[in-house]
C-alpha cells in the first residue's frame, strides 16, 4: 500500500493566529512537524497542505513539498482531501493510505506513524484510525482545546468532545483519554468523507471525527505509547519549547 502523510496548516487559527510559523528553538513549528513526520520510514511521501503563501514558501525553502489549497475549508480533513487529489494528479499516483498529522504537533514521535497504521494492517474493514493518548491532569481534562474521547469495548470511538468526558465521579476504572491528532484514512473513505454534509455535532464540537460518527460509521482508536503536547495557545508554545529544551539537554 502506498502511504502519504499530509500536514494541514493555516495562519488563520482562531485560537492562535499565525501559529504554524511561530518559532520553537529558532525554527517555525511547522518545520518541526514536517521534520518529525519525514523520519517515519513507512511513508512514501510527506506533504504540507496550506492556503497561505507564507507557509508554502517556507516548506519549499527547506526542500519540502507543499500544496496550495482553498481558504474556504473549515475542517482539516477536507483540506487534506483537496491536497491528496492535487498531488495524485501531479504525480499520476494513487495513495492507498492517507495520514493526517496536524501542524500543531511538534513533539510527534516518528513511530506514531506506525502506531496509526497498525489497525488497518490487521483489519481490512477499518477505514479510519485515531491515536489515543492519556490525559494526566485535571487541567488538561477541563481544557476545551484538548479533545476528549470515550470508546466502546472494541476500542471504537463513541463520542469526541471539548467538554470533560466521561464523568469522573463514580469510578476509578475509567481513564481520561484524548484524541492525538495523527489520523489515518483509507483513501476512498477520505473522499467519501468530503462528500458528506457537515453534521450538527461536528459543527458544535468543531471536531472532524463527529461527521463520521453521526453518519453511523466507526473510528478506531489505537493507544499511543508516546506523550504528545499539541500547541493551541501561546502558553502551550512556551511549554513545548521548555520540554524540547530539556530533551535536547538530556540527549547531549
Amino acid at each position: 500500500m502506498k502511504k502519504i502523510a499530509i500536514i494541514p496548516a493555516r495562519m488563520g487559527s482562531r485560537r492562535f493566529p499565525g501559529k504554524p510559523m511561530q518559532k520553537i528553538l529558532g525554527k517555525p513549528m511547522i518545520g518541526h512537524v514536517y521534520d518529525q513526520v519525514n523520519k517515519a520510514i513507512s511513508l512514501d511521501l510527506v506533504v504540507v497542505a496550506t492556503c497561505d503563501q507564507e507557509i508554502y514558501d517556507y516548506i519549499e525553502s527547506i526542500g519540502g513539498i507543499a500544496v496550495m489549497t482553498s481558504n474556504l475549508h473549515d475542517r482539516a480533513s477536507d483540506r487534506c482531501a483537496e491536497a491528496l487529489i492535487t498531488i495524485e494528479e501531479e504525480r499520476r499516483t494513487v495513495y492507498d493510505i492517507v495520514i493526517m498529522v496536524q501542524g500543531d504537533e511538534p513533539m510527534l514521535h516518528p513511530d506514531m506513524i506506525n502506531e496509526v497504521i497498525e489497525p488497518v494492517l490487521m483489519n481490512e474493514n477499518v477505514q479510519v484510525v485515531n491515536l489515543l493518548g492519556k490525559i494526566t491532569s485535571l487541567s488538561e481534562f477541563n481544557d476545551p482545546n484538548c479533545i476528549k474521547v470515550v470508546c466502546d469495548l472494541n476500542s471504537d470511538a463513541l463520542y469526541f468532545s471539548r467538554e470533560p468526558i466521561p464523568n469522573q465521579g463514580t469510578s476509578d476504572n475509567v481513564n481520561m483519554a484524548k484524541q492525538v491528532c495523527v489520523i489515518l484514512f483509507r483513501r476512498n473513505f477520505l473522499i467519501e468523507y468530503t462528500n458528506m454534509s457537515p453534521t450538527p455535532l461536528e459543527v458544535n464540537e468543531s471536531i472532524d471525527m463527529m461527521r463520521i460518527l453521526e453518519n453511523g460509521l466507526k473510528v478506531k482508536m489505537n493507544p499511543t505509547k508516546y506523550q504528545s503536547q499539541a500547541v493551541d495557545t501561546p502558553e502551550d508554545l512556551r511549554k513545548v519549547e521548555q520540554l524540547m529544551q530539556a530533551a535536547t539537554k538530556q540527549e547531549g
